[in-house]
């Protein structure tokens, strides 16, 4: 009889604070995550030792009360899974000490995950995975495009030049005078708008699937300030849905053009800028349209969260992976196989 498989994930890559304990890799039996938003919002984005020193107020906190949420004692776990990188270091260090000595401490093996698998392993806790596949990461420091053959391997086709889509987004919500996060808000300014202002896309090389969105912010930034020098009026919501446009269909038209040549089963998304209703719309109806199965989480796990962590984290158990108490933060930390 096959047993079950309960691992802890911890969390703290950038601002959030956060543990899990997921069952067999697809079902959530806990998720407790301590978001800094609004600690952060008053300097207008993430301050590294600020996030840090909230890391330590929460660490031992949400580790406590995913146990307790599971109704389960540390004996009952397999392995602890933490995110090793890549991130903020000092926020990475948290994370990892206090998996290290609650791994030590209760004699579970730890296991260090790449933060982009846990958000392409968000997708497992939603619907099993059919390889080979396509991800496609959108998030505030990656926008990336990945093969995957079978559980644990990635082979990187696409990614950014410069800006990361979310990185744009945040910057232009800037421009825009919106608050932190700026991401929501230049999607509902979107979203709501009937009029777009037409900015570039960076479509690159006709077969390259990498990205660029430097051109676009700067073309925002530079739009803005045209507008001003002539005495004219903004219209925010306009121009929200002008950039939104752009990112989304270069998005939308590089992924399906993958999603044909590598003649997949499924393309999923992830990242924290797979929440942004404007994506999600564009690629679930056109995946729709070219009847390519397409999958993307809830929005609680498409931004950053531990259950993630500990989804990719049982894949890798069961692949025998292990870490140990050698481990330290990665910011750097590349996406490779654990398969090979």
């Amino acid at each position: 009889m096959k047993r079950d498989v309960y691992i802890l994930g911890i969390e703290t890559s950038c601002d959030e604070t956060a543990a899990s304990i997921v069952k067999n890799g697809n079902e959530i039996i806990s998720n407790v995550v301590a978001s800094q938003i609004e600690s952060q919002k008053r300097f207008g984005g993430v301050v590294p030792e600020i996030a840090s020193r909230h890391h330590v107020e929460e660490i031992t906190l949400v580790i406590e009360k995913a146990l307790d949420d599971a109704g389960l004692a540390p004996s009952q776990l397999n392995a602890v899974a933490v995110t090793e990188g890549p991130g903020l270091v000092g926020a990475l260090l948290i994370g990892i000490n206090a998996a290290k000595a609650f791994a030590f401490a209760n004699a579970l093996p730890i296991i260090g995950v790449h933060h982009i698998a846990g958000h392409i392993y968000a997708n497992q806790l939603v619907q099993p995975m059919e390889f080979p596949l396509l991800a496609l990461i959108v998030s505030g420091g990656h926008t990336e495009m990945v093969i995957m053959r079978e559980h644990g391997s990635f082979e990187l086709i696409g990614e950014t030049r410069d800006d990361a889509a979310g990185e744009a987004y945040d910057k232009v919500a800037r421009v825009l005078g919106l608050p932190y996060p700026g991401g929501p808000h230049v999607d509902k300014l979107a979203l709501a708008s009937e009029s777009a202002v037409e900015f570039p896309r960076a479509w690159l090389e006709a077969d390259s699937y990498d990205f660029s969105f430097s051109g676009l912010k700067s073309s925002v930034i530079n739009y803005k300030h045209n507008l001003e020098q002539r005495g004219g009026i903004l219209d925010a919501e306009a121009v929200a849905a002008g950039f939104q446009q752009s990112v989304v269909e270069v998005l939308t038209v590089k992924a399906v053009r993958a999603a044909k040549e590598y003649d997949v089963k499924q393309v999923i998304a992830a990242g924290g800028v797979s929440a942004n209703r404007g994506l999600r719309n564009s690629l679930e109806s056109t995946f729709a349209k070219e009847h390519i199965p397409f999958s993307v989480p809830p929005i609680a796990l498409c931004t950053d969260n531990a259950a993630m962590i500990a989804a990719a984290g049982t894949q890798m158990y069961l692949s025998n992976v292990r870490g140990d108490l050698s481990m330290n933060g990665r910011p750097g930390m590349q996406l490779v196989s654990w398969n090979q």
